[in-house]
């Protein structure tokens, strides 16, 4: 069967698909400046409220303050929960508090929780004071829990019956019940001192006879999630575990909440962009952030390399001479450096990224090493025959086509055992990984090239 769309199937595809058409992008900035509230609602109506982040998120400070201005009532919460952290603590004082009272009243605990807990306390309260009371009670316990942890994660609103009930009871008091979560997947079972006993899924609720005991429709994978785990170790028992939706519960091992998939998989998605973050060394950043905060959050690691650049330096000035009598040395030194230094970082973002999702462990780490080791130098041997030909020729010089192959060889060999030991070794020291090992291998595949480079280099040619 064919579709509309089968013109944009198959082999091709659109990097752009999901981006912001310049045009809309164009006419809403229009809309802003001719204060054409209607257009400008007209134009906004179709965007999800992901999309409408975007737009603000890539707009200056001064059009986002006119665009929500002129927006006013229209405002949602959802876009809220969609902004980056930097671009949210600009909205929020520019929101009409009666805009931002409806807008945050909309959301789910979770989001509200996801909204206020890196804000100034100000902030905080101006929020928390718009909730209703039960809403607000519900945001400030989970506040109370630790940063990055379950507890700050769940949303409160859960749907649970006694485990003893059919699927006729359960139906009705959903019917009956005057709110029920805006998202939900599963019905969690409880026994009578509410601690969860199994979860049943709305397909099997829907598709089973009203006097079924909710029992025989239990989930066979049930997962349980302590309330003060950390939202990484959460996210990664969704992804390991296939989980739409877990429970989540206190230290008595009662219900207190929910966590849903779509949350889980943005704590995912974060620690994936933070891994590839620290390991160029630049931290948490946004493209909103202004010139003086990307600087400050950059400085330190790159004095860092200044340090380590400088170590580097020293070991070759130790081999100035021989450097002054073949002047060639200098010239291809670079190669030997910049081949260990990119193979070191093929490894250390492969033991990263293991590390991350906890496929490297006790039981592999010196498989996994021997196999980078042996890759390291396999990669060396296929270069080193290259180079040696092109040392040869280029300088006339067999020995010096030798010298650099030798090398070579060694620091792709040192590059790929560094680009895995430096990373679990720094993980056994509770050291992230994704922070400090770049700087460690990318030293190491320096001093290590230039050091065997020129030291081959003053035994076998002077």
């Amino acid at each position: 069967m064919s579709t509309g769309n089968d013109h944009d199937s198959g082999d091709h595809h659109h990097d752009d698909v999901y981006e912001l058409d310049r045009k809309a992008v164009a006419a809403i900035l229009y809309a802003v400046d001719v204060q054409d509230k209607a257009q400008l609602t007209q134009l906004m109506e179709p965007l999800h409220a992901a999309d409408i982040a975007d737009l603000l998120e890539q707009i200056n400070p001064h059009d986002r303050a006119r665009l929500i201005a002129l927006y006013g009532h229209e405002f949602d919460g959802e876009i809220l929960s969609e902004l980056e952290e930097s671009v949210r603590e600009e909205v929020l004082p520019i929101l009409n508090p009666q805009v931002l009272a409806e807008a945050v009243r909309d959301l789910e605990t979770d989001d509200v929780v996801d909204l206020v807990e890196d804000l100034e306390e100000p902030q905080q309260e101006a929020i928390l004071d718009v909730l209703e009371d039960a809403d607000r009670v519900a945001v400030e316990q989970a506040l109370a829990y630790p940063e990055n942890s379950a507890g700050r994660l769940m949303q409160r609103e859960v749907v649970m019956a006694p485990e003893h009930w059919t699927v006729g009871q359960v139906i009705d008091f959903m019917r009956d019940a005057t709110e029920l979560p805006e998202q939900f997947y599963h019905v969690v079972l409880v026994d009578p001192r509410l601690k969860p006993v199994g979860n049943v899924t709305l397909g099997k609720l829907m598709g089973a006879h009203r006097e079924v005991g909710l029992t025989s429709l239990k989930e066979e994978i049930f997962q349980v999630i302590p309330a003060d785990q950390d939202e990484e170790d959460v996210a990664y028992a969704f992804n390991q575990y296939h989980l739409i939706s877990a429970p989540v519960v206190d230290g008595e091992g009662r219900l207190v909440g929910a966590i849903t998939i779509d949350d889980a998989m943005v704590v995912l998605d974060e620690e994936h962009e933070e891994d590839i973050l620290r390991l160029a060394g630049v931290g948490e950043s946004a493209l909103s952030d202004s010139v003086a905060d990307t600087a400050k959050k950059r400085l330190p690691w790159l004095a860092v390399n200044l340090f380590t650049a400088i170590f580097a330096s020293l070991v070759i000035s130790q081999f100035e001479a021989t450097i002054s009598e073949l002047v060639s040395l200098a010239i291809l030194m670079p190669i030997v450096a910049s081949m260990g230094g990119n193979a070191g970082t093929q490894s250390l973002t492969v033991a990263v990224r293991a590390l991350a999702t906890k496929d490297l462990t006790g039981s592999n780490v010196w498989r996994v090493i021997r196999r980078e080791l042996m890759v390291g130098l396999l990669n060396g041997l296929s270069f080193a025959a290259v180079l040696g030909v092109v040392g040869m020729l280029w300088f006339n010089s067999p020995m010096l086509g030798a010298v650099i192959g030798t090398a070579l060889i060694f620091n792709m060999a040192i590059a790929g055992l560094a680009g895995t030991v430096v990373p679990v070794t720094l993980d056994k020291l509770g050291i992230d990984p994704a922070l400090a090992s770049g700087t460690f291998v990318t030293t190491t595949t320096d001093v290590m090239g230039f050091f065997i480079f020129l030291g081959l280099a003053s035994k076998v040619l002077l």
